[in-house]
C-alpha cells in the first residue's frame, strides 16, 4: 500500500484530523472513530509497516510502551476498570487497516463486551504429541 492512499499516514501527516491522545517522532494515540467502547484507541508508529513482522524492536517496543502507558492512565485515573490491548496482523487476523496498530480498549464489568468469547467457546485441547510437533515447529531463538 502506498503511503498516500493509507488512512494513518494521512492522519499522522495531518491531512486527516484525529482526535490525538499522544504524539512523539516516533508513534500517535488517536481515538477510534469506530470504538468498540468509549476511549477505544489506536496506538500507531509513524513510519509506515504494513504488518507486524515488517517492524524492527525498537519501534515495536515504542508502540508496546505507548500502549502500556495509556492503558495504565486510563486505569488509574478511574476512567475505567481495565481494558483489552490487541493487534491484528494480516487479513486473515482481521487486519483492515494495513498500517500496524494497537487497540487499546477500555472496559468495565459487565459492558457487554465479549472480545474474549472465542477461548470459552471453542475447545482447541491438545494431545502431547501435537503439543511436542508445536513446540517444535513455533519456537523463537533468544
Amino acid at each position: 500500500m502506498e503511503k498516500n492512499s493509507c488512512v494513518f499516514c494521512r492522519i499522522i501527516a495531518g491531512e486527516i484530523p484525529s482526535a490525538r491522545l499522544y504524539n512523539d517522532n516516533d508513534v500517535i494515540a488517536i481515538l477510534d472513530v469506530n470504538p468498540i467502547s468509549r476511549g477505544h484507541s489506536l496506538v500507531i508508529p509513524k513510519h509506515h509497516f504494513e504488518y507486524l513482522e515488517d517492524v524492527n524492536a525498537e519501534t515495536f517496543g515504542k508502540v508496546a510502551e505507548v500502549a502500556r502507558r495509556l492503558s495504565s492512565h486510563m486505569v488509574e485515573t478511574g476512567f475505567c476498570e481495565g481494558n483489552n490491548l490487541f493487534l491484528s496482523n494480516h487479513e486473515s487476523a482481521d487486519q483492515t487497516v494495513f498500517h500496524i496498530h494497537m487497540h487499546v480498549i477500555p472496559r468495565w464489568t459487565n459492558d457487554g463486551i465479549n472480545i474474549a468469547s472465542w477461548w470459552k467457546e471453542i475447545s482447541h485441547g491438545l494431545e502431547a504429541a501435537e503439543m511436542k510437533e508445536l513446540v517444535s515447529r513455533l519456537s523463537i531463538r533468544k
